[in-house]
């Protein structure tokens, strides 16, 4: 069994390694253009400013909560759709349009009872998610219309609407930039504080319970097997009666309604208010953490703690290596083209294809086709 588990390890651990060696040959490649020698030490010390940043202190342990959380739900939104053979790219909007609309509803009940405001914010953000993932589900399941294509569409819209609704009619009066309105009652009580800047509040916790449930859901239920059967042969699984109509509708609307917690806690427990220029990559970073975790919930934690942590010390980083923080940006684009290109890892660590392979990537190449879902 360990010996099975360290194999499954062997291609996310080898990316990340990998992944590692190229940064490091970046930084010492690029360091004289900043100290005018090369710096040999460079990566030593920016990984060490990494490591510190985000994991040596209380403080830094929090940041990295923090910054994993919505991350880990958008991937696990990601995630489940791999399970469904879809590639969700449209994480990005789904968060969007569920922060939009809990900063919404949380500045129209900022007067209210927090356990009123909260409850109601949280759970219009999770409705519009959803709403803005049934919206791609519908058009694959009854027109073939690609997934990646009409998500990535709705990313741009999503932008739309949020800029529409901050600079129109939810923009604060009296605000120095477009923004909403601060959410008040409806912000997210704090549960861990140093007193030091780096409150981690409730929200943080609501991943940690949600993936659980997603694998219970996946692997223990009806629901699940149907799921994932329809992943992975949707002609089989029509013959044995189940539906991948309904499997895909569910896949990316559950997708679209997780994606959009996760941008109502990141609202409500972060920022307070949603600027019009609200500039993120966690839809795209969250594909990454599921890949990394090789769409199982668990692993999608483990990689949504590990994104967490480079951008958890990313400031540290910048301070102490000099290194400025896109070089997380580079670290990670690296990790996923390596867990793409997973035949240089099973090369370099010398590791059968059918030990590590990731089942989830043939998605993104060729994703659940229109002939199986317009029958």
């Amino acid at each position: 069994m360990m010996a099975r588990v360290a194999r499954l390890l062997t291609l996310p651990l080898g990316a990340i390694a990998l992944a590692l060696v190229v940064g490091a040959i970046v930084m010492i490649a690029s360091s004289p253009l900043v100290e005018g020698h090369v710096d040999f030490a460079l990566p030593l010390v920016t990984y060490w400013a990494l490591i510190e940043g985000s994991m040596l202190s209380f403080n830094a342990i929090v940041d990295t909560i923090v910054n994993a959380a919505p991350l880990i739900l958008v991937g696990l939104a990601v995630g489940l759709g791999f399970k469904a053979g879809l590639f969700n790219i449209g994480g990005q909007g789904q968060f969007l349009v569920g922060a939009v609309t809990a900063a919404g509803v949380g500045a129209a009940l900022a007067s209210s009872p927090p356990a009123v405001a909260v409850t109601a914010a949280i759970l219009a953000g999770m409705v519009a998610g959803a709403v803005y993932g049934f919206i791609p589900g519908l058009l694959k399941a009854y027109t073939g219309a690609h997934e990646v294509v009409t998500t990535i569409m709705l990313n741009y819209v999503a932008f739309q609407i949020v800029s529409f609704l901050i600079t129109g009619p939810l923009r604060a009066e009296g605000a120095s930039f477009a923004r909403s309105n601060d959410v008040g009652n409806a912000a997210l009580p704090v549960i861990l504080n140093a007193g030091t800047g780096h409150p981690g509040h409730l929200g943080i916790v609501i991943p940690f319970l949600v993936a659980p449930l997603i694998w219970w859901l996946l692997f223990k239920s009806t629901i699940g097997f149907e799921l994932r059967t329809v992943g992975a042969n949707p002609d089989a699984a029509r013959y044995a009666g189940m539906g991948p109509r309904r499997m895909v509708i569910l896949a990316l609307t559950a997708g679209g309604m997780l994606a959009g917690l996760a941008g109502a806690i990141e609202i409500l427990g972060v920022t307070g208010y949603m600027p019009a220029a609200y500039s993120t990559n966690i839809g795209f970073e969250a594909i990454t953490v599921a890949l990394l975790g090789r769409a199982n919930p668990i692993g999608i934690i483990l990689g949504g703690l590990l994104l967490g942590a480079m951008r958890a010390g990313s400031g540290l980083m910048q301070i102490q290596a000099g290194v400025p923080v896109q070089m997380i940006d580079l670290l990670q684009g690296v990790i996923l083209f390596f867990l793409a290109a997973d035949v240089i890892v099973r090369k370099v660590f010398r590791v059968k294809a059918v030990d590590v392979g990731v089942g989830e990537l043939q998605t993104v190449t060729s994703s659940y086709a229109g002939k199986a879902t317009v029958r």
